[in-house]
C-alpha cells in the first residue's frame, strides 16, 4: 500500500487526552485536564436551541452561517473589542474556535509558508499548521516575562518564509494576559514585514486583573486588513458541546474561508446557532456568575500550591488555567503527572505536551468544584513529600 498523507502522519499526539484516556475508569479521580467549564449552559439557551429543532429552523443555512447570528456577532465584537465588521462580508460561523482557526491558516497558507507561534501552546496550533501544510516556528514564552511573548525574539524568528504570526491571549496553556503595550510591537513588526496575524481570543472574558486590559490586536494601526480574530462560544456561553465559534476578518479572507466550509462541513448546525444567538441576545448575569467563581477558584488553587512540595506557580491573569513549576520535584512532567494519577488519583497534563519550553511545568484546569481542588491540592502534597 502507498504512503498515507505525510502531513497528516506528521501531526503530534494529543497529550492532554493521553492523560484523560489513562484516567477513564479511575474511581476517585480529580480532573484538571480538560478546559470545560463545569457550569451547564444556561436554561434560555438551550431552551432557544430546543425550539430551533421541533420548529422549522433545522435546516442548512448558509456557509457562513444566519447573517442574524452574525449580525448579532458583529454588534458584540464592536462592543467588547471596538472592532468594526460587515456581517454580510467579514464574519463566518464556524464549528467551533478550532474550525475557524483552521479554515485561516487553509486560506493564507502556502506549503512551506512559516506561522510564528509562542511556546508552550495549546497543542492543536502545531497540528492544525502542519495539516495546512505550514511550518511552526516556535518563540519561547518564558516565566520570567509572565509566559508574555517578547516582540525581539518575534522579529528575530522573521524569515523570508514567515506568513502569519499566532498569537492566544488570554492564554490557554498558560493563563498570561498580552497587553497593548507588546501587541503594539507586535502590531508594528507585522505591518513592517507585511504578514497576517491570527488572534485567538477565545478567553476574552476571563481575566482577572484589570491593570492589563485585554485588547484586540485588530484594533491598532494597520491591522484590521490583515488580521483573523477567532471567537467562540465554548468558554463564555459553557457551550462547548454545541460546537459554535466564529471569525472575524478582512473580506477576501473571509470569502475563501466561506468557500471552503462548502467542503468541510457545508454549515454549522442550524439549531446551535439559534442557541448561539439567544446568548448573545439574551441574560448576561451568568456570565458574571461564573467568571467570579473561576476567579476565586483561581485564587484558591494558586495559594494552594504553594504548600506541595517541589512546585511553583506564577498567578496567571487570565483564562482558566494554572501552568505550575514542578522542577523542584525532580521528575519530568510526564513522569509527574502519571505517577500522581496513579498513584494519588490527580489527573494534570504534562507541560511537554504543549510543545517546546513546556517541559518542567503541569497544566491545571480549574473548572472543578472548590472541594475538589482543595482535596486535589491535598493529595499533590502527600505525594509530594513522599518521593
Amino acid at each position: 500500500m502507498k504512503e498515507l498523507a505525510r502531513n497528516a502522519r506528521l501531526i503530534p499526539p494529543s497529550g492532554i487526552r493521553r492523560i484523560f484516556n489513562l484516567a477513564v475508569g479511575q474511581k476517585d479521580c480529580i480532573r484538571f485536564t480538560l478546559g470545560e467549564p463545569d457550569f451547564h449552559t444556561a436554561p434560555h439557551i438551550v431552551q432557544a436551541g430546543c425550539r430551533a429543532l421541533e420548529g422549522n429552523d433545522n435546516h442548512y443555512t448558509e456557509n457562513a452561517g444566519l447573517l442574524e447570528l452574525r449580525t448579532a456577532i458583529a454588534w458584540r465584537v464592536k462592543e467588547k473589542k471596538g472592532l468594526t465588521a460587515d456581517p454580510a462580508t467579514e464574519i463566518m460561523v464556524t464549528n467551533g474556535g478550532m474550525e475557524a482557526l483552521y479554515l485561516s491558516l487553509h486560506s493564507i497558507l502556502d506549503p512551506g509558508d512559516e506561522v510564528i507561534v509562542g511556546s508552550p501552546l495549546f497543542s492543536n496550533y502545531l497540528g492544525e499548521i502542519i495539516s495546512c501544510g505550514g511550518v511552526p516556528v516556535c518563540v519561547e514564552l518564558k516565566e520570567s516575562r509572565d509566559f508574555v511573548i517578547d516582540p525581539k525574539e518575534v522579529e528575530r524568528a522573521i524569515t523570508p518564509r514567515t506568513k502569519a504570526i499566532l498569537l492566544n491571549s488570554p492564554s490557554n496553556p498558560l493563563g498570561s494576559v498580552t497587553g497593548p503595550d507588546v501587541l503594539e510591537e507586535i502590531a508594528a513588526l507585522a505591518v513592517r514585514h507585511d504578514l497576517y496575524v491570527l488572534s485567538d481570543e477565545v478567553y476574552e472574558e476571563f481575566n482577572y486583573d484589570e491593570q492589563v486590559p485585554v485588547v484586540s490586536i485588530a484594533t491598532m494601526p494597520g491591522m484590521r486588513e490583515r488580521t483573523v480574530v477567532i471567537d467562540s462560544f465554548s468558554k463564555t456561553y459553557a457551550m462547548t458541546g454545541w460546537r459554535v465559534g466564529y471569525a472575524v476578518g478582512p473580506e477576501p479572507i473571509i470569502r475563501l474561508m466561506t468557500h471552503n466550509q462548502e467542503g468541510v462541513i457545508s454549515s454549522v448546525s442550524a439549531c446551535a446557532q439559534y442557541a448561539a444567538m439567544e446568548a448573545l441576545r439574551g441574560p448576561q448575569e451568568f456570565v458574571g456568575d461564573m467568571i467570579r467563581a473561576f476567579r476565586a477558584r483561581r485564587d484558591i488553587l494558586v495559594d494552594g500550591l504553594k504548600s506541595v512540595p517541589g512546585v511553583t506557580c506564577r498567578r496567571p491573569r487570565g483564562a482558566f488555567y494554572v501552568f505550575a513549576n514542578i522542577t523542584g520535584t525532580g521528575m519530568s512532567s510526564g513522569e509527574f503527572a502519571v505517577r500522581l494519577l496513579n498513584e494519588a488519583h490527580v489527573a494534570v497534563v504534562p507541560g511537554s505536551a504543549f510543545g517546546p519550553g513546556g517541559e518542567g511545568y503541569i497544566r491545571m484546569s480549574y473548572v472543578v468544584s472548590e472541594d475538589d481542588i482543595r482535596e486535589g491540592l491535598r493529595r499533590m502534597a502527600a505525594f509530594t513529600a513522599a518521593i
